[in-house]
């Protein structure tokens, strides 16, 4: 056998004992600790730990990741604002005033609208027509309708017309049928307190007036006194 033969026998069995004392003293490295990642601390943990879930990379040694997030929103906002309806009349002439509402809250939301007859206005245009007639008696009897021309009319001193009545004689039908006055409500109410302010000064009349007897009673008592005192008979 040559040299190199040699060799290479010598070389098999030196690798051949090496190998057999790696398998027979030589243990795996087991780590002191083990490191647990939660999202936003990190803790390491000496000694034995075990969990239920776990990854496993080799014997002894594990890795535990644990995330928690909680997000909580509370979004308050105004509702949409409720679109009223317009409501316009057609023409000039016409006295009628457009009305129109609405109310919105969270998922529901309720408008309308509707026109409103101006009795003032009306008053006014049938005068002026009436007038444009030459019925003045006419005019300003429908004025009259209006119970702030009544009372004017009233306090002027000429009162509006009544069953084809004017002046004194309209005077007299309005106080026998003062129901049918249209400021019927504050005239009984007006009545009602001249009553209570006459009753009061009557009341102060008669105070006044037993006052001044009394005074008269007791000047005569005086002058009587006197007079028996002058003569003693």
């Amino acid at each position: 056998m040559s040299i190199g033969g040699k060799v290479n026998y010598y070389f098999t069995g030196i690798l051949i004992i090496l190998l057999t004392l790696f398998v027979f003293f030589v243990r795996p490295a087991h780590p002191g600790s083990t490191q647990t990642n939660t999202s936003g601390s990190n803790t390491a943990i000496e000694g034995g730990y075990t969990s239920e879930s776990t990854t496993t990379y080799q014997s002894g040694s594990e890795s535990t990741s644990t995330t928690t997030n909680t997000t909580n929103s509370d979004i308050k906002s105004s509702p949409p604002s409720a679109a009223a309806p317009s409501y316009n009349s057609m023409t000039q002439d016409v006295c009628a005033v457009g009305i129109s509402g609405g109310l919105q809250t969270f998922g529901f939301g309720v408008s309308g609208g509707k026109h409103v007859i101006d009795k003032n206005c009306e008053r006014l245009k049938l005068a002026r027509i009436l007038n444009d007639f030459g019925m003045k008696v006419a005019a300003v009897a429908i004025l009259c309708q209006d119970e702030r021309v009544f009372e004017s009319m009233i306090q002027a001193g000429t009162p509006c017309p009544i069953d084809g009545k004017i002046g004194k004689e309209a005077k007299a039908l309005w106080s026998k049928y003062d129901h049918e006055r249209p400021d019927y409500k504050v005239y009984v109410k007006r009545m009602e307190e001249r009553k209570k302010a006459e009753l009061a000064e009557q009341i102060a009349m008669t105070k006044e007036f037993e006052r001044l007897e009394a005074e008269r009673i007791e000047e005569e008592a005086k002058k009587m006194k006197k007079m028996e005192w002058v003569d003693p008979k």
